[in-house]
């Protein structure tokens, strides 16, 4: 259940390197209990706002607490009241895989006998007991991130800092991890997810946050965005130049995007509306799919590659 008490808060916060402006003045709010995305292109400033939630970057300038604590002043404090699974992998290779676990759990005054038992069950939950000892240089990049996750849990985190985390995983994994970050919302841990998968920001996400170039560019609730910008359905079809103008007149108020040899339609009218012009206008190789998230994306921020 999301609260309305917010538990992090940024004001104006910002953070350059040399002349890069990695974030641009955002603010934002993260409410206890909710799971928030940060969706963006490489390099939109995603990574680096969840780095300052952890204070592992100081901000250059702006304002951002968690619970009420400031990052500038308070980051032993704000550390341990959070789990984080960074975008890379930072697991100790002189360490087998049970170890990595204990030790780290020396970072927050676990007992032994406790950090010995929650890692037991960390390990046991993602499916990695008979690797348990294991050097880390034999796991399997899927296996290192589900370790990874497994290790942000043992302090048993207020809020949890997931960047990339279902990165590598196979669809078996990736279900599971979304499994228990669905168990944890329901303990009311706070979620910051940031993601290249749309499907997992719509499935796990009580609200999105898009950002580009260090701004937020739009939020809210996934469904609500997809409605906004883009509509109910999306029409693809085979290109043919024939064919745009008719489109144009039987769609007026469509937006139609050629990408290689296809057409996409995407109209805000209720459902049905393709099916009564198929009827009349018999055409090849035709899909006829539901907007979703991913379509949302790529209007605001762009079909270009960006660097990594």
């Amino acid at each position: 259940m999301v609260s309305s008490e917010v538990l992090i808060e940024a004001h104006g916060l910002t953070k350059k390197f040399d002349d890069f402006l990695a974030v641009d003045h955002i603010d934002f709010k993260v409410y206890k209990g909710e799971c928030i995305g940060f969706l963006g292109p490489n390099g939109a400033g995603k990574t680096t706002t969840v780095r300052m939630m952890y204070c592992f970057l100081p901000p250059t300038a702006g304002e951002l607490t968690v619970a009420g604590l400031s990052i500038n002043k308070q980051c032993r404090e704000i550390k341990s009241l959070i789990g984080l699974a960074p975008q890379e992998d930072n697991l100790d290779p002189d360490f087998s895989v049970l170890k990595n676990l204990t030790v780290y759990s020396r970072y927050f005054d676990i007992p032994k006998s406790e950090a010995l038992k929650r890692a037991n069950e960390q390990l046991k939950f993602f499916q990695l007991e008979e690797k348990r000892d294991v050097p880390i240089m034999a796991l399997s990049t899927g296996m290192k991130r589900r370790l990874i996750f497994a290790r942000a849990l043992l302090n048993q985190p207020q809020i949890l800092l997931l960047d990339e985390p279902t990165t590598g995983l196979d669809p078996q994994a990736r279900h599971l991890v979304w499994d228990e970050i669905r168990h944890l919302k329901k303990q009311g841990v706070t979620i910051i997810l940031t993601t290249h998968y749309m499907d997992e920001a719509s499935a796990l996400c009580d609200r999105i946050l898009i950002i580009d170039h260090g701004k937020i560019i739009e939020e809210g609730n996934p469904g609500e965005l997809v409605k906004k910008h883009i509509g109910e359905d999306v029409l693809e079809v085979d290109y043919d130049e024939k064919l745009e103008p008719l489109l144009k007149r039987a769609f007026p108020n469509a937006r139609i995007e050629r990408l290689g040899d296809r057409l996409q339609i995407f109209t805000h009218e209720p459902h049905g509306v393709f099916e009564g012009f198929l009827k009349e206008h018999a055409l090849q190789n035709v899909t006829i799919r539901n907007a979703n998230l991913e379509d949302v994306f790529l209007k605001l921020t762009g079909r270009g590659l960006r660097p990594e």
